[in-house]
């Protein structure tokens, strides 16, 4: 059997960013890694300050890409870390640290036609959207492989919620708090 013959494994890749919908998206994709039998792969896609082309422009910049390449490693292990605790006991694969736009970097890491690529489709407000493109609509339209857009977690509205009570210095209603823990299904 030549190496061309020999099945390559399946992946699960997931876009990585730190942010609470990136982390339920990693839940999500360890989960379907497990039941597919497939490696999964985390991927942090980090771009500089200012972008590209802002970097390329200063020359300060190219002594700083280390820099920032290492933070981004961090961040990418602290998420790690989030989801699978200290040990880091996920399933087999590989964790990623790509130079890019996000949703570019994750269509073209998962270039394999039995790749699965899960991204969290976050709520977004409309300044938002108008600011910055979104990760997981690019994906969804340039993706070769099937993607799984991953909703954000219930609690992620009701914590967005009690921040804003917070920055507005509103009282906090108890009765909506429990109201939200009783509808959070246990875990299994």
């Amino acid at each position: 059997m030549s190496e061309s013959d020999v099945p390559s494994a399946s992946r699960v890749l997931v876009g990585v960013s730190g942010s609470p919908g990136s982390l339920t998206a990693l839940c999500r994709a360890a989960g379907e890694a497990r039941s597919r039998g497939a490696e999964l792969w985390p991927v942090l896609a980090w771009e500089p300050p200012g972008g590209d082309l802002a970097a390329r422009r200063s020359p300060a910049a190219a002594h700083l890409v280390q820099e920032w390449e290492r933070l981004a490693r961090e961040r990418l292990v602290a998420a790690l870390r989030d989801v699978f605790g200290s040990a880091v006991a996920g399933p087999p694969g590989q964790a990623l640290v790509a130079r890019g736009a996000p949703g570019r970097a994750l269509v073209e890491i998962a270039d394999r036609e039995n790749d699965l690529l899960v991204v969290g489709a976050g709520s977004r407000g409309p300044l938002h959207r108008a600011l910055r493109p979104s990760v997981s609509r690019y994906c969804l339209a340039h993706a070769t492989c099937p993607v799984l857009a991953v909703p954000p977690s219930p609690l992620e509205a009701a914590l967005a919620a009690a921040h804003r009570r917070n920055a507005w210095r509103l009282r906090l209603d108890t009765g909506d708090v429990q109201r939200e823990f009783e509808t959070v299904p246990p875990e299994a």
